[in-house]
C-alpha cells in the first residue's frame, strides 16, 4: 500500500492524503462505513458506491467468521466477491470483541477464547489465527490481533495488556510475512497502539507500532466510555508519535464533532457504527444540526432532509415523508435515514479534506463544530 501526504493544515495537524490498494484509491480524511458481517445494514452496495459515495467499508473478523464462515467465502472467491463490494475492504481482527464479549472469554498468553454469541461454542483466536481469518476474508486491510481494555482501566492491567499486544504484534507479523495472500492481490498489515488513558503507555505504544514500519498505523481503545476531552487528549499524544508518512486510523470513532476534532489532531481514518445505528433510532445528522425526526414538528416540513450534500436520498425525501414512514413502522425509515446519515458523514469528511487542501480548514471547522452539535 502506497500512501501519499498531499497536504497539511499551517494551523492545526490535519492533512490531506491518499493510499493507494488493490481494490483502489483512498481519498483522506475519510470516513469507513461498518459492515460487520458483511453488509452495512439496510444499504444495498449500490447505494454505498453511487450515492454514499463510500470509498472503503469494514467487515468484522469475528462475525464473518462464526457466519457465513470461512468455507464459504473461500469458495466465494472472498469477501469482495461474496458481497459484491469491488472497491477497499478493512477487516477488524476481532480484537474489539476481547473487549466487548468480556463476560464469555478467557485471555491467556497464547490468545483468547470466545464463546459464540450465535451457538455458545468455543472458539480460539491466536494472533497467528486471526492473521489466517484475514487471509482468507481477503480485505485490503487487515488488523493486528489485539485487547481492547475498557474504561476506566487500572495501570497496572493497561500496562501488561498493552505489553502482551505488542508481543501479540511481532507474532501477526511474523505470520503475515511467511504467508501469502488467498485471491493473488496484495494485503496490508495494521498494528493497534493501545494504553488505555495514560499518556506514558500511550507513547510508548505508538513508538514501539511505529518501529515495525507497517504501512500504516491504528488507534485502539478510545471511544470506549471515556470523556471526549480523554478522547483527544490520547488522540494527540499518539499522533505526534505515529510517522507523518503512513496514514493514521482512529477505531471506532464517532461522532460528527469528534471526527472534525480528531482530523484536526492528525487522524486520517475513521469508522463506527453510530450513523447506521442512529438511524434506525430516529436521529439524522444533517449540515444544520441533529435532528429527531420523531418529532411532531417535522409533520408538515416539506423541505429536503439536507439540501446542502447533494445525494439522491437527502434531497429527494422530505422531512415530513420520513417522519410519515417512521411512526408508520415502514422498514424503508431505516434505509432512507441509514443512506442520509452516511451520505453525510462522508460529506463531512470530504468537505474537511477540501478545506485543508484550500488552506481554510481551521476557519470552516469552527464554523461546522457548532452546526453539528445542535438540535434542530
Amino acid at each position: 500500500m502506497k500512501f501519499d501526504l498531499l497536504a497539511k493544515d499551517k494551523n492545526t495537524k490535519a492533512r490531506a492524503g491518499c493510499f493507494h490498494t488493490a481494490h483502489g484509491e483512498v481519498e483522506t480524511p475519510i470516513f469507513m462505513p461498518v459492515g460487520t458481517a458483511g453488509t452495512v445494514k439496510g444499504v444495498h452496495q449500490r447505494e454505498l458506491s453511487l450515492d454514499i459515495q463510500a470509498q472503503i467499508i469494514l467487515g468484522n473478523t469475528y462475525h464473518l467468521f462464526l457466519r457465513p464462515g470461512l468455507e464459504i467465502i473461500e469458495k466465494a472467491g472472498g469477501l469482495h466477491k461474496f458481497n459484491g463490494w469491488d472497491r477497499p475492504i478493512l477487516t477488524d481482527s476481532g480484537g474489539y470483541q476481547v473487549y466487548s464479549l468480556a463476560g464469555t472469554r478467557k485471555i491467556k498468553e497464547e490468545g483468547v477464547t470466545f464463546k459464540s454469541h450465535i451457538d455458545g461454542t468455543a472458539h480460539t483466536f491466536t494472533p497467528e489465527y486471526a492473521i489466517d481469518i484475514q487471509r482468507t476474508i481477503g480485505a485490503d486491510i487487515i488488523m493486528a490481533f489485539d485487547e481492547c481494555t475498557p474504561y476506566p482501566c487500572e495501570y497496572g492491567y493497561a500496562r501488561k495488556s498493552m505489553e502482551m499486544t505488542h508481543r501479540w504484534l511481532k507474532r501477526c507479523i511474523d505470520r503475515f510475512n511467511t504467508t501469502d495472500n488467498v485471491y493473488g492481490y496484495e494485503q496490508t498489515l495494521f498494528p493497534i497502539v493501545q494504553g488505555s488513558t495514560y499518556n506514558d503507555l500511550r507513547k510508548q505504544s505508538a513508538e514501539t507500532i511505529a518501529s515495525f514500519e507497517c504501512d500504516g498505523n491504528a488507534i485502539g481503545g478510545l471511544s470506549v466510555g471515556e470523556p471526549h476531552e480523554l478522547l483527544y487528549e490520547h488522540t494527540e499524544v499518539v499522533c505526534d508519535v505515529l510517522p507523518e508518512d503512513k496514514p493514521r486510523y482512529l477505531m471506532g470513532v464517532g461522532t460528527p464533532e469528534n471526527l472534525l476534532e480528531c482530523i484536526a489532531l492528525g487522524v486520517d481514518m475513521f469508522d463506527c457504527v453510530m450513523p447506521t445505528r442512529n438511524a434506525r433510532n430516529g436521529m439524522l445528522f444533517t449540515s444544520e444540526g441533529i435532528m429527531n425526526f420523531r418529532n411532531e414538528k417535522w409533520k408538515n416540513d416539506h423541505s429536503p432532509i439536507d439540501p446542502n450534500l447533494g445525494g439522491y436520498v437527502s434531497t429527494h425525501y422530505s422531512k415530513a415523508y420520513l417522519r410519515h414512514l417512521v411512526v408508520s413502522k415502514e422498514l424503508l425509515a431505516a434505509q432512507i435515514a441509514s443512506i442520509h446519515n452516511l451520505t453525510f458523514y462522508l460529506w463531512l469528511v470530504k468537505e474537511a479534506r477540501k478545506q485543508i487542501l484550500l488552506g481554510t480548514f481551521v476557519d470552516w471547522k469552527k464554523e461546522m463544530v457548532q452546526k453539528v452539535t445542535r438540535k434542530l
